[in-house]
């Protein structure tokens, strides 16, 4: 072969690697830390306009710092404490807030695969407590719920899997979560079983949207998408086994403006069961706007 055409095609290979390289090097980074973090709710508080069927609020507000346990930052077994606590207050004389969710939990998350920097294989395990703080009789004496003061109460474990890819097409990062949510019977209050459903099947997918911008990406994520559904899988409130009533759905779209450092704005669609405690047979639609903490960076 032309000696010159072995230098050429060695040129070639050089240059083509070194921009693989540097293409690389503008990628966003994940660690076992981050995919944790992305897994847990983030704090937000909604403004006064809610759409829908919900009662009238004047925020509600989800306070969810995340605090990290781990041996060092290469570890492949990292935990997460939370002491998330979700407040309502409502649009009534006095702007009462009733009987908050208390939701402490800790999560463990093992990395099991690690193909490259943005794919991982991981698996988590969920032990968490979820109350409103009250002591007062369930039923009311016309047998309907006590939603000003009844107590609710109930624990659960979350077994479960996330795997993460990354879109060169889309330039954003994708997670997949799908996990088993159980509610022991003996770990619930006796006035909720057959209420409340105590088997669940979750699963999330969240999109984080990156433009690689040389000679280094942003810190954030400008946008973001996550899609959220739980289907109750138990035998409660006498449900077929199809029936929407079962289905808890969530869509949440976020943006991260370049003028603010550690918070952006939000608008989420629900529709399901009401997640606020012992409200939980309300069945509401709603279309929420607010500000919301981005805890990612990369």
């Amino acid at each position: 072969m032309n000696f010159r055409i072995i230098i050429l095609i060695l040129v070639l290979n050089s240059t083509s690697y070194l921009m693989a390289q540097d293409s690389d090097s503008l990628l966003p980074k994940l660690s076992l830390e981050k995919i944790a973090l992305i897994n847990q709710s983030d704090s937000y508080i909604t403004f006064p306009t809610d759409i829908g069927n919900i009662e009238p609020l004047i925020f509600e507000a989800n306070i969810n710092p995340s605090f990290v346990i781990r041996k060092r930052k290469d570890s492949k077994l990292i935990a997460i404490l939370t002491p998330q606590i979700i407040i309502r207050m409502y649009n009534e004389d006095s702007y009462p807030i009733r009987t908050p969710s208390y939701i402490p939990q800790i999560s463990a998350f093992y990395l099991l695969n690690n193909k490259s920097v943005l794919e991982y294989s991981v698996l988590f395990g969920r032990l968490a407590h979820h109350s409103n703080g009250q002591d007062g009789a369930f039923y009311l004496e016309d047998g309907s719920i006590n939603l000003e003061s009844g107590n609710f109460s109930t624990n659960f474990i979350e077994l479960g899997f996330i795997q993460t890819d990354y879109s060169n097409r889309l330039k954003a990062i994708k997670t997949l979560k799908s996990s088993i949510e159980i509610h022991p019977k003996y770990w619930m209050q006796d006035e909720l079983q057959g209420l409340y459903s105590g088997l669940r099947w979750n699963n999330a997918f969240t999109s984080f949207k990156f433009p690689l911008n040389k000679p280094k990406i942003q810190d954030r994520a400008k946008f973001s998408l996550k899609a959220e559904t739980i289907f109750m899988l138990d035998n409660y409130n006498d449900l077929k086994m199809f029936d929407l009533d079962r289905l808890n759905a969530k869509l949440t779209f976020y943006y991260h403006p370049k003028f603010f450092e550690d918070i952006g704005f939000f608008m989420q669609l629900y529709h399901g069961m009401d997640y606020y405690n012992i409200y939980f047979q309300h069945q509401i639609s709603v279309i929420r706007f607010g500000i919301m903490t981005e805890i990612l960076r990369f």
